[in-house]
């Protein structure tokens, strides 16, 4: 288990911290990512995440979401962790950083500054299953309905990030596909 980017709310580096340790209680705020992927149908690559997540276990989530490693840009630690998690590696596209707090029942807390990128591929996926238990591709139209109708089946951030990504990015989304 790793150390992680401890951040203020201007995402100014202030140390660093265990992973555990960030996510206790109402959490330490630090860095984070999460990647959208795409294929050539305009499915995205949703996740289920592994029983062994201890926030948010069996919830299904965007493509790949983590965080770097000290010494890591964003970007590189986004490559990295698709790569490790997924198997895919592609061009990936920053768009944008929130800010968000989420309780996990009472075992503990995301507290992040996280910044969303998209990108596409039609890669096989070779999910870690110690990271994902189930993935798909899904069509956003389907997307939409289902989180509102289930919405307990999904992750918060990614909640907060679909709505966001296609309220305010869109355009940024259909760029992928004019090649």
């Amino acid at each position: 288990m790793g150390n992680l980017i401890l951040v203020d709310v201007k995402n100014n580096i202030l140390g660093h911290k265990l992973k555990e340790k960030c996510h206790k209680g109402e959490g330490i705020l630090h860095r984070a990512f999460s990647i959208f992927i795409f294929n050539e149908s305009r499915q995205l690559l949703i996740q289920k995440r592994s029983k062994h997540k201890k926030l948010w276990p069996l919830y299904w989530s965007n493509t790949c979401c983590s965080h770097p490693k000290p010494g890591e840009n964003l970007k590189q630690a986004a490559e990295r962790r698709l790569k490790e998690e997924t198997g895919i590696t592609c061009d990936l596209n920053y768009l944008y950083k929130f800010r968000y707090k989420a309780k996990y029942l009472n075992i503990g807390s995301e507290n992040e500054i996280c910044g969303v990128f998209i990108g596409k591929s039609n890669s096989k996926v070779l999910a870690d299953p110690m990271e994902i238990s189930d993935h798909k591709w899904v069509n956003l139209n389907f997307l939409e309905k289902d989180m509102k109708i289930n919405s307990d089946k999904y992750t918060p951030w990614f909640k907060i990030e679909f709505q966001e990504l296609f309220s305010d990015y869109i355009i940024h989304i259909e760029e992928l596909f004019f090649d």
